[in-house]
């Protein structure tokens, strides 16, 4: 494991929650572990991402040039994780879905903004 955890975040917690509530579900994640004010916190093998109203009270911004990528278990499941985010307030980005070759490694790709514009990417390696 590289990482413990990935936080990113949010101007309204209600609308991040349906968001990202889509996306788990189809990675097999169930709502968030725990949900305090202004937090919301999913976990899957040890492995945590916040979706949190930021500490300084200042508006949540995305960064850019980041891009937070979710490891997912075949083409099928990237394409509905992308379809889960576009139905659920989230933008499709970049390119759609789809096979891009790096150098010889093929990868099923997708690019959504969440509902706050941090981006992600729903990744499988095609073989």
């Amino acid at each position: 494991m590289l990482f413990s955890h990935v936080t990113v975040g949010s101007n309204n917690i209600d609308k991040s929650k349906i968001f990202y509530d889509a996306l788990f579900d189809v990675m097999g994640v169930k709502g968030p572990k725990n949900s305090q004010k202004g937090l919301l916190m999913y976990a899957k093998d040890n492995q945590f991402l916040l979706v949190m109203t930021p500490i300084d009270g200042k508006p949540a911004t995305f960064a850019n040039g980041g891009t937070i990528g979710f490891a997912l278990d075949s083409a099928e499941a990237v394409k509905a994780w992308h379809q889960a985010g576009v139905e659920h307030g989230g933008k499709s980005i970049e390119d759609p879905p789809g096979v891009r070759d790096n150098g010889g490694v093929k990868m099923y790709l997708a690019y959504l903004r969440d509902p706050d514009g941090n981006k992600l990417c729903g990744y499988y390696l095609v073989g």
